[in-house]
């Protein structure tokens, strides 16, 4: 009796934790609002907690001093509210600390067709947690060489950086030296 219980429970919370991912899926970055908070990679965890404690949301902020922390959290849990779920609690867990590998697929492909080029795969996604890795870069004259941000409007790869911080911190100003627009390109980090 004691096991049928346990699989019906068991099987509950999953439904729950489903039911908060698919919620999740429609919470919009507040800085950049054509990717969810999913697809961004900010939402790590979710947790169906026993009968009647509700859920559980795990978030890793882009970084520390990130202003959209709190609207972002204040988002995720109206979200659980509003699909049943709640009460609900965020977990704030910078370690490890975010990263732009953390971007879904479908994210990258949203942010190209919203006019912001993508950042590059940095590697550290699949690393065990509290580790990085170690970078052998060329360099030339001291500097590494930048690799070049593909326009986002056209595709070319003839781009220039204008500034090193766009609309946000985490993104930066580029011009695409072929189609002349003018674009920012989110920082890999």
């Amino acid at each position: 009796m004691a096991a049928a219980r346990l699989v019906a429970v068991t099987s509950a919370s999953a439904e729950r934790e489903r039911l908060a991912w698919a919620a999740l899926q429609d919470v919009p970055d507040p800085e950049v609002p054509v990717i969810s908070v999913c697809e961004l990679g900010i939402v790590r965890e979710v947790h169906a907690l026993p009968e009647g404690q509700g859920m559980e949301i795990v978030l890793t902020p882009t970084y520390s001093g990130c202003p959209a922390t709190e609207v972002i959290e204040r988002s995720v849990l109206e979200a659980i509210e509003a699909a049943g779920l709640g009460p609900a609690r965020a977990v704030l867990r910078r370690a490890p600390a975010w990263t732009t590998d953390w971007i879904s697929d479908d994210g990258r492909r949203k942010l190209r067709e919203y006019g912001i080029a993508p950042p590059g795969r940095c590697g550290d996604a699949g690393l065990p947690e509290g580790t990085s890795p170690i970078r052998l870069v060329r360099r030339r004259q001291g500097i590494a060489a930048p690799e070049p941000v593909a326009c986002p409007h056209c595709g070319s790869a003839h781009t220039e950086r204008l500034s090193a911080f766009g609309a946000t911190a985490c993104k930066a100003l580029h011009r695409c030296l072929d189609c002349r627009e003018p674009f920012e390109h989110f920082k890999p980090i």
